[in-house]
Order: structure tokens, then C-alpha cells, then sequence
């Protein structure tokens, strides 16, 4: 047998395949660095774009706050101007209220009899007035008794008046004012 030496073919073929694995190796490590900057700017874009997403919504969390404060501003404006609206609601209510218990304060008034001072808190209405007789002050209390806005008279004080109105006794009295029910309120 003829000795044929087929080491250098072994080698060259050792050596191809050395080139191949290396440039294997290195078409790998080309490829995982391009996957690995693919996937690393995908995940930068989803990270900016959520970034994106966070600072729309911190800006519009921003513009509700504003319009919140907004609405509230607004709603303590419409409970005060209602308030001021409740306000003078009663005061007009109450307005021909005031022009019956002058009203009626005259027509209670019995004659040989006037008032010379007049106090009104809440509801309880002060009068000192000049008496030409007892019976006068006590005819003026039967009046506030049967009246339709009045109520308890109290006589706290009678005496005499001073020598310029000499047959005059001067009275203190307070009574309530109240304000009757509305005709036909029944039905």
C-alpha cells in the first residue's frame, strides 16, 4: 500500500471549518447585538411613549384640578348669591308684614291713648305710650289679645306721667308680634 499522506488535507479541511465556526461566531454575535439594539430601542420607544402618555395625563389631571377649583368657586358663588336671593325673598315677604303691624298697632289703639316710643327686636315689640285712664291700658291689652298679630301682651310698668302731662299715667308694655295663618291655608 502506498502511503498517502492526507494531513495537510486534514488540516486545510481543520482549518475551513476553524474559519466557518469563527465566522458562525461571528454572524451570531452581529446577530444577537442587532436583536439586542432592536429590542433595546423598542423598549426605549415604549418607555417614551408611555413617558408620552404620563405627561398627558399629569397635564389633564392638571386642567381637571384647575376646573375643579373652578366648579367649587362656582358653587360657593351660587350658594351665596343664593343665600343673598333667600335673603331678600324674605325681606320682600316680610316687607307688607311690617306695613300690617303698623296696621294693626293703629287699630288696636283705643282712643284717649298714644304711644311714644316704639322697640321692636325679633319678635317681641317694647311700647311706652301715655294713658288718659287705666281702663284705656287695660281696653289696649283686650285689643292685642283678640288681634290676628299679636300675642301675650305683658304690662310691666304703669306711673304716673310728669307735671307737663299731669292726668296721664305712662305704660310700659311689650307683646308678641306674630303673623297669622294664611286665609283658605286649611284646604
Amino acid at each position: 500500500m502506498a502511503k498517502i499522506n492526507l494531513r495537510p488535507w486534514r488540516e486545510e479541511l481543520r482549518a475551513e471549518k476553524q474559519k466557518q465556526f469563527v465566522v458562525m461566531i461571528l454572524g451570531a454575535a452581529i446577530i444577537a447585538a442587532g436583536l439586542a439594539f432592536l429590542w433595546k430601542t423598542d423598549m426605549d420607544n415604549r418607555i417614551a411613549y408611555q413617558e408620552s402618555r404620563n405627561s398627558y395625563i399629569e397635564t389633564a389631571t392638571k386642567q381637571l384640578d384647575k376646573q375643579i377649583k373652578e366648579i367649587e368657586s362656582l358653587k360657593r358663588k351660587r350658594d351665596e348669591l343664593l343665600a343673598r336671593m333667600k335673603v331678600i325673598q324674605d325681606l320682600q315677604g316680610k316687607r307688607p308684614v311690617i306695613v300690617r303691624v303698623f296696621d294693626e298697632l293703629v287699630r288696636t289703639l283705643p282712643d284717649g291713648l298714644y304711644y311714644t316710643d316704639l322697640t321692636k327686636r325679633d319678635d317681641s315689640i317694647s311700647i311706652v305710650g301715655m294713658s288718659e285712664s287705666n281702663s284705656r291700658i287695660a281696653s289696649l291689652m283686650r285689643r292685642f289679645e283678640d288681634s290676628d298679630w299679636f300675642a301675650s301682651p305683658n304690662l310691666s310698668n304703669v306711673a304716673s306721667a310728669d307735671s307737663r302731662r299731669s292726668g296721664y299715667s305712662r305704660f310700659d308694655l311689650t307683646v308678641q308680634q306674630k303673623t297669622p295663618e294664611p286665609e283658605g291655608g286649611n284646604k
